[in-house]
């Protein structure tokens, strides 16, 4: 998903094995990814999309004016408060459970996709006519 403040950019879906870095977008008031040598493009991550960054990344914290540094590289992509509209939705949850804010990572880290979530896909459609609820069949 890309978040809502970057409705009016250039946006793809991600793929396994993107590289990506974090980006500041202009016109824009939050951050994102974007692909590595297209930096106007938005890359959009899916909840439950799996990155592995360079180095543990770093990101501005709360309620403090200095920098946190992550407990790791490996990351999966989720959304947070949903029920708060206009509000960045978009975020990393670290392996300890640490869960930060895309808006919030700095500029410039790389990252790379490793698995995309699996997506229910439908059972084919049946070319035998359904039968009536209550039918009994002899």
């Amino acid at each position: 998903m890309c978040d809502y403040s970057l409705e009016h950019v250039a946006s793809r879906s991600a793929v396994t094995a993107d590289r990506l870095v974090t980006a500041k977008f202009p016109g824009t008031i939050t951050q994102g990814f974007a692909g590595v040598g297209d930096p106007n493009t938005a890359v959009c991550l899916r909840p439950g999309t799996e990155l592995v960054f360079d180095l543990p990344p770093k990101y501005l914290h709360n309620w403090m004016l200095w920098s946190k540094t992550a407990a790791g590289t490996l990351a999966r992509f989720r959304q947070i408060d949903l029920d708060v509209p206009r509000a960045h939705h978009d975020a990393l949850e670290f392996c300890d459970g640490t869960i930060v804010p895309l808006a919030r990572l700095y500029p410039g880290q790389q990252a790379i996709v490793l698995q995309l979530p699996v997506v229910a896909s439908q059972p084919p459609a049946s070319t035998e006519p359904a039968l009536p609820e209550h039918s009994v069949v002899e």
